[in-house]
């Protein structure tokens, strides 16, 4: 029997991803589609089943009988061909069951575990290799193809032409103090305040040294900079060595109970987002789609 046209590989992963989460705003968020997008690709999948597969009340879709005998085909569909696909590619020399992340040191902590787990949970046969670096580095090396994603913190929400991007977070910026700092209070900080303390910092190149140079001039002077390092793990020990002060992004406050984060005043207010970021050219890999998905699904968590 002929298949319909209606009836694609796409239409049936969203139709599976309907089944798994029964909620059409979830599953456009999970794969980056408009609702309408969702609606309209199980639509014409009854068109080109000549099937009834749902039942409307209200604006809900209830699954019918027929929608769960037809799911348990369309993943064995969707199963053999990716394995399909995974062997050709193979045969060609590409290895799609490895992928290269890259990543910031300062979100080794909670984020890319998290996502890893979720990642090796989707998708089980998939090797992941986890490259550290800078912003810098890390832009670089999805240039050159030597990392297939990269997930870094932006100085606000930036636009690179050849790159998709799915945010995750966005993290403030805070004034890093060893405990018993003077500093610490109820009343956010006034950077005019530390004019003569002296301040430790990263390289340039990497997130947190521009979110620092940024906050500074919104203060209108240079601090007077003692120590440059190059990852923030010596960061946080020269602070809180009391060797100067720094500012830190939140997510940093769980990797040493020897740091304070103070709250800045309004007007010197830094933020930095954090994104995945991706080759156009490649967005609709699998491996990479599943790392979007699990990236849109930390952000809604």
């Amino acid at each position: 029997m002929a298949i319909n046209e209606e009836i694609t590989l796409k239409k049936l992963e969203v139709f599976l991803s309907f089944m798994e989460l029964n909620n059409l705003a979830r599953v456009g968020e999970t794969l980056g589609q408009s609702t309408v997008s969702v609606h309209r690709a199980l639509h014409s999948l009854e068109e080109g089943l000549r099937c009834p597969l749902f039942k409307r009340e209200g604006r809900s879709l209830i699954p019918l009988h027929t929608a769960y005998t037809f799911a348990e085909s369309a993943r064995r569909a969707l199963a053999e061909c990716e394995e399909g696909v995974r062997k050709v590619r193979e045969m060609s020399g590409i290895n799609p069951v490895r992928l290269k992340i890259g990543s910031l040191y300062s979100l080794t902590l909670h984020c890319i575990p998290q996502l890893v787990i979720a990642l090796k949970l989707r998708r089980p046969g998939l090797d992941i290799d986890l490259t550290l670096g800078s912003n810098r580095e890390l832009l670089q090396s999805l240039a050159d193809g030597r990392l297939d994603a990269i997930i870094i913190g932006e100085q606000g929400e930036e636009h690179h032409a050849n790159l998709v991007s799915v945010p995750l977070f966005q993290d403030e910026v805070f004034l890093a103090a060893p405990p018993g700092s003077p500093y610490a209070g109820s009343q956010p900080v006034d950077l005019q305040a530390l004019r003569d303390e002296k301040f430790v910092t990263l390289n340039d190149g990497f997130v947190t040294a521009q979110s620092f140079n940024h906050a500074f001039a919104l203060a209108g002077f240079v601090p007077h900079t003692a120590m440059r390092v190059g990852d923030i793990f010596s960061l946080i020990n020269m602070v809180s060595g009391g060797l100067g002060y720094s500012l830190l992004p939140g997510r940093v406050s769980a990797f040493s109970a020897r740091l304070e984060l103070l709250p800045l005043q309004a007007k010197y207010a830094s933020h930095q987002l954090i994104t995945l970021l991706m080759l156009k050219s490649r967005e609709r890999d699998p491996n990479l789609l599943a790392l979007a998905a699990e990236c849109r699904m930390y952000r809604r968590a």
